[in-house]
């Protein structure tokens, strides 16, 4: 008989939903993460508030785990890792093993949902001269978003309310010279967001973004790009950033104001770097001991995107999420759901064929 049993790997936003629906339509489901928290990377890198919508990360988070941790249906396994897979649709035999101590335990699956999400890019790789790694008062999206969920939005060297702040897009993304050619979707809508955040805890600040195309889905136009102006009066800077240098306790961002065409100085006490999307590692290693396809970027491959986004080069392996490439959180929890319903439907005909 075929495996009635759906294994999920990864427990974040993507992993958490495809659980509560598949759960809630009574099948059984082994939820996998390596981690031994739930939440993936909202929950361990602290955001602070969801875009869009601006409601609280961990407020959001906690509500899809305790959603599946209520649900008598899905069996969490936290500190594991799938470390080996054989079979086919509706009769894959799996090794797991306890992160750390290499003890492991085998399963049957009739369907398996990849949702291992994706890691900020890390810009001490950039081609450009950010200093990332020189100087404490550059820091990224995920840096800022910490300060931010504790209300202290601070010059990390000083431990005071800056003056002046700047955010950079595109650092990792639309970058040909270091391979990620894609734009990463989410980061011009984060620093709108985090921008609006850091006038509201530091109102006296002078808040400026750079960028080469601002690039804003769905309703994010008049949810958060708008507003961040008109209200919140961001300065939107069309330019390129190629240098930042420290002079007299401040940081000098060099470029070129690419609408004036000249170039520009200007002093900073902060400096956000929009870092992209990149598959974490873990994508890329549940990739290869599943045997999935990745594209050249290195996410997981989608043979049909436009037809079926959860498809995968294995049959009965879905994919959800970031996993399959730079995602938001909308896209996210719908290809969850679509993704549920495949591996759902997939081990029920299986079963039906079997009786």
């Amino acid at each position: 008989m075929p495996a009635d049993t759906i294994l999920i790997i990864g427990g974040g936003p993507a992993g958490l939903e495809a659980a509560r629906l598949i759960g809630d339509l009574g099948r059984k489901v082994i939820l996998v993460e390596k981690r031994e928290q739930l939440g993936g990377t909202p929950v361990a890198e602290s955001y602070a508030a969801l875009t869009h919508g601006f409601r609280s990360a961990e407020e959001a988070m906690n509500e899809v785990i305790g959603a599946v941790r209520a649900n008598p249906t899905v069996d969490v396994r936290l500190g594991s890792e799938v470390v080996a897979c054989e079979g086919e649709a509706g009769n894959f035999r799996v090794r797991l093993a306890k992160s750390g101590n290499g003890a492991g335990e085998d399963l049957h699956a009739g369907a398996i949902v990849v949702a291992t999400g994706f890691q900020h890019f890390d810009p001490g790789r950039e081609t450009q001269v950010y200093g990332y790694y020189e100087y404490d008062d550059v820091i990224t999206l995920a840096d800022a978003e910490k300060m931010l969920k504790e209300q202290k939005f601070v010059i990390p060297s000083k431990g005071t309310a800056p003056e002046r702040v700047c955010f950079i897009q595109c650092v990792g993304s639309r970058d040909r010279q270091i391979g990620n050619e894609y734009c990463s979707k989410v980061c011009c809508g984060i620093s709108s967001k985090q921008a609006i955040e850091v006038r509201q805890q530091v109102p006296g600040a002078k808040v400026f973004i750079f960028y080469i195309d601002m690039r804003m889905y769905g309703y994010w136009e008049n949810e958060i790009y708008w507003p961040a102006q008109e209200q919140y009066r961001v300065q939107y800077v069309k330019g390129i950033i190629t240098e930042i240098i420290r002079k007299g306790g401040r940081l000098l961002v060099r470029g070129e104001d690419t609408t004036m065409g000249r170039p520009m100085e200007v002093p900073m006490d902060v400096v956000v770097l929009a870092v992209g999307m990149e598959p974490s590692s873990g994508t890329k290693e549940v990739a290869r001991v599943l045997g999935l396809k990745q594209n050249k970027y290195h996410f997981i491959d989608v043979p049909h995107d436009s037809l079926d986004p959860t498809a995968t080069s294995r049959p009965g392996i879905f994919v959800a999420g970031a996993a399959a490439g730079p995602k938001d959180l909308d896209d996210t929890m719908a290809m969850a759901g679509a993704a549920a319903m495949k591996a759902t439907t997939l081990v029920a005909r299986l079963a039906r064929q079997a009786a």
